[in-house]
């Protein structure tokens, strides 16, 4: 597994090591040993999810404001852009996010450490995204930031897709109204 930081560096993009021949391909998706060689990481997945949904579905940005949740997010089926927003006041990059597409042609890995919210973008007919936790779902401490907000400065690749949102996402608050971390 390669390991290369993001522009906002407590962010990881993994990329797994690929072994392929005429037959397909196989590769470790995930492996406790390697990903604790990780320097200064130090987590415990408690619960992996699994969504699909169709193309221009917008999920997010979503965050628990208590027990956060890191995520270890990777797309098994279609493409996706996805997104993180560091929502720790505490951190030289606040409000700043990180986006990048996932797919199931390129199989990268993003690791979003507790304290951003999270969000995508289906590009793809369908997409299959599965993502580890570090944490439970707990729905009372769940909220949502604006996923369009202006102040966030995320270009989202709308060109020529007809959103769909959830009542909650489209309810979300802008970054200037939104509970953030310490």
């Amino acid at each position: 597994m390669h390991v290369v930081r993001a522009d906002i560096p407590d962010v990881l993009i993994l990329e797994p090591k690929i072994f392929g021949d005429q037959r397909g391909y196989f590769m470790e998706a995930f492996n406790a040993r390697d990903f604790a060689q990780v320097p200064g990481l130090e987590v415990k997945y408690v619960q992996d999810n699994q969504s699909r949904s169709m193309k221009g579905v917008v999920r997010g940005l979503h965050y628990q404001i208590q027990l956060p949740q890191g995520k270890l997010i990777r797309v098994i089926s279609g493409e996706i852009f996805d997104v993180a927003v560091d929502l720790r006041r505490s951190s030289a990059s606040f409000g700043k996010h990180v986006a990048m597409r996932l797919s199931a042609e390129n199989p990268r890995t993003l690791y979003i450490p507790p304290g951003f919210a999270h969000g995508f973008l289906v590009l793809s007919g369908t997409a299959d995204v599965l993502y580890k936790t570090t944490d439970y779902y707990a729905p009372e401490h769940e909220r949502t930031l604006l996923w369009n907000d202006p102040a966030l400065g995320i270009s989202w690749p709308m060109e020529r897709i007809s959103l769909i949102l959830s009542e909650k996402d489209k309810k979300g608050l802008p970054l200037g109204e939104a509970e953030t971390f310490a």
